[in-house]
């Protein structure tokens, strides 16, 4: 019938039109993955493009940045990294807070981090190997690892001009590799897990703590143990830092105790003089770390907070409160009846006792530096005392601790590592919570919060300076 072939000419046309618009998708769909897997040319981005931390300036109403960044070069930006117990090691972009990159690490959780001077290649501790990475490749395997630990490794540091590294670890040893080749060069032996290491700036000495309560100086030149410090009897020493100008030496142990010494550098020797002690927290000090300007001290805890001291003479509100002590002891002492001079037997005890006292501190067992010129038995190592040093940081006379400048109180949990920026203004910090933090010291407020951790972040690496150090 006329109708019904019409209608059967009329579906034709349409199954024709659809089976050509079908046909074009189809050809459109394979043009778009022909593209995707060749992928245009795109020119490089201006070097002035990459990512830069901005110094920060706080308003009421919001957060605002100024326009001028932190001092770089071409090819020198802000390199961020933390990482932790999820097996990854995470990049990011200090001012967006975006995660840039991402580096599986499956072998174990990542206990460290360290960037190279030239901010060419990050170095990551395991479990028993450290691996070297390409900071600026896409490649996510690494360049170099170094095997020869047999425990957890707890600390990695750099040369200044990246020619060897050192590392510590839980298996009671230091070593020193050769980067270029990556073979060991030096193995340094203590009695106990190994939970830290530095590298004085003199580059020629290492200083390491261990759980046995041991700071060790190593001589590089003459592959030897200079001094050994006690602090504190059968107490984990946990982290140290040394000045960047070689003047101050910080430990902090497992009862929160910090305890810092002066260093003072001769023709062939080192001394090293302890100025003061004291209790900075009431639980687990995981991390100390001296400033880059050294006028700040940064202290990290299990008991989910971050604290920052003073270490400057002239910090004004520290002039003000010691002032303010000293005209009210003056005050009292008038109003008070004079007593009679001390006997010489009197005077005698009591110059001991402060000669004994060398930390001021109120903990028992804690008075006492042992120190000594060989790495002997810490059972023979013999007692030598110090006064206090009359140059030391100002102490607060009403808690006798450092001056507190500020405390990081915005943590869930446990805080593990901090870095400093290059001008000593800002503090990253990393916790257990899965986060990383940007701190403004100024003011103590959180600049930037960097999420992307699945499991606690316990490390992080910041290297912001505007030329190799």
């Amino acid at each position: 019938m006329p109708f019904i072939q019409a209608a059967r000419d009329h579906g034709g046309r349409i199954r024709a039109r659809y089976n050509r618009l079908v046909l074009r998708v189809q050809r459109a769909r394979q043009h778009q993955r022909v593209n995707r897997a060749q992928p245009r040319e795109i020119p490089s981005p201006p070097l002035l493009a990459e990512p830069q931390l901005l110094r920060p300036s706080i308003s009421t109403d919001s957060l605002t940045f100024s326009s001028e960044p932190l001092p770089d070069t071409p090819g020198m930006s802000v390199i961020l990294c933390t990482a932790g117990y999820d097996h990854t090691i995470r990049f990011w972009e200090a001012l967006s807070g975006i995660c840039s990159r991402t580096i599986q690490h499956p072998d174990s959780q990542v206990n460290r981090l360290c960037i190279t001077p030239d901010k060419r290649f990050l170095a990551a501790a395991g479990h028993t190997n450290v691996k070297l990475y390409d900071i600026k490749s896409t490649n996510p395997n690494p360049v170099m690892t170094f095997e020869g630990h047999t425990n957890n490794i707890t600390g990695v540091a750099f040369h200044c001009e990246g020619k060897w590294m050192v590392t510590s670890s839980e298996d009671g040893t230091v070593k020193v590799w050769d980067t270029r080749t990556g073979s060991l060069q030096r193995n340094y032996v203590h009695r106990a897990a190994v939970n830290d290491v530095v590298i004085h700036p003199n580059q020629g000495e290492l200083i390491s703590g261990d759980r046995a309560g041991v700071v060790r100086v190593w001589d590089l030149g003459e592959s030897v143990c200079t001094h050994q410090l006690i602090p504190e009897d059968d107490t984990a020493v946990h982290s140290v830092s040394v000045a960047s100008d070689g003047s101050l030496l910080c430990s902090g142990n497992r009862k929160g105790n910090v305890y810092i010494w002066r260093m003072v550098q001769n023709e062939e020797t080192t001394r090293i003089i302890p100025i003061c002690t004291f209790q900075a927290h009431k639980d687990y000090i995981i991390r100390v770390l001296l400033s880059p300007d050294v006028k700040h001290l940064a202290t990290c805890s299990a008991d989910h907070t971050a604290k920052v001291w003073n270490l400057d003479g002239d910090y004004a509100p520290a002039k003000a409160a010691i002032k303010a002590f000293n005209d009210k002891q003056a005050e009292q002492s008038s109003e008070e009846k004079p007593e009679a001079a001390p006997t010489p037997a009197e005077a005698t005890r009591s110059h001991n006792r402060d000669l004994l006292r060398i930390f001021d501190a109120p903990v028992q067992d804690r008075d006492l530096l042992r120190i000594s010129e060989a790495p002997r038995d810490e059972a023979q190592t013999p007692q030598q005392t110090f006064t206090p040093s009359p140059d030391g940081p100002p102490m607060d006379p009403n808690t006798g601790t450092l001056f507190l400048e500020t405390t990081l109180a915005n943590h869930q949990r446990w805080v593990w590592d901090c870095a400093f920026s290059a001008d000593s203004a800002y503090l990253v910090t990393v916790c257990s919570d899965h986060y990383a933090r940007l701190w403004e010291l100024s003011s103590g407020t959180i600049i930037r919060q960097y999420s992307g951790h699945h499991r606690g972040a316990v490390c992080v690496a910041l290297n912001d300076y505007s030329e190799p150090r």
